[in-house]
């Protein structure tokens, strides 16, 4: 008696290296990566100063900027600097999912702004996604510690020789218009996201 033919298994969401479906990804990936270009162009337009918007930090009234902060940018300059990153990051977190990017880009986009707003400098106001671009860039970096996969270890290993250097920015620095606060506090909900996603994903948990 022959067996029954076993079809593959496909690896859990959370062990996936690359998204399932890479052209939705790139496309959901670029939709994200131009809406901060719209953004901008409307606060050209108007003008409407949004930068005013951003994240005010122990002000009660600039909390709300945690939820804007992200889509709002300075100069062209500052948009241009983090198109790649976020476009690039953005495409990779989809490996595990639409369901799992947004659990994982939101656990960054709040817990990284309210950091800013408890520990940013006073009369400041933070804008930008580059503290969304260090979430999920350590979000890839350290997702395979947590899921034991050598796939995304290999990616983590390829992300850091190209954009290790990113992790200076993690570090105080001088320059007044950079947040290092922002930054600092993506990248640790960034590792935050992937040890919750790789948690979720062990097998009998039940939240």
């Amino acid at each position: 008696m022959n067996a029954a033919p076993t079809t593959p298994r496909r690896a859990a969401p959370a062990k996936r290296v690359l998204p399932r479906r890479p052209f939705a990804a790139v496309f959901a990936a670029l939709s994200f990566t131009a809406l901060l270009y719209v953004v901008e162009i409307v606060d050209r337009i108007l003008p409407a100063n949004l930068e005013q918007d951003g994240i005010h930090p122990r002000v009660l009234s600039g909390l709300d900027g945690v939820l804007w902060a992200p889509l709002l940018h300075g100069p062209w300059e500052h948009v241009a600097a983090n198109t790649i990153p976020v476009a690039l990051f953005g495409f990779l977190v989809m490996s595990g999912g639409v369901g799992q990017w947004f659990a994982v880009t939101a656990t960054i986009w709040l817990l990284g702004g309210l950091g800013v707003w408890l520990a940013g400098p006073p009369d400041a106001v933070t804008i930008g996604a580059s503290g969304l671009a260090f979430g999920w860039l350590a979000f890839l970096l350290v997702r395979g510690i947590f899921n034991r996969s050598l796939g995304q270890l290999v990616l983590a290993a390829a992300l850091f020789l190209v954009y290790g250097g990113m992790f200076w920015g993690l570090l105080p620095t001088v320059a007044g218009n950079i947040s290092w606060q922002g930054h600092l506090f993506g990248a640790l909900a960034g590792v935050l996201a992937a040890w919750l996603v790789a948690r979720a994903d062990r097998p009998g948990y039940a939240g």
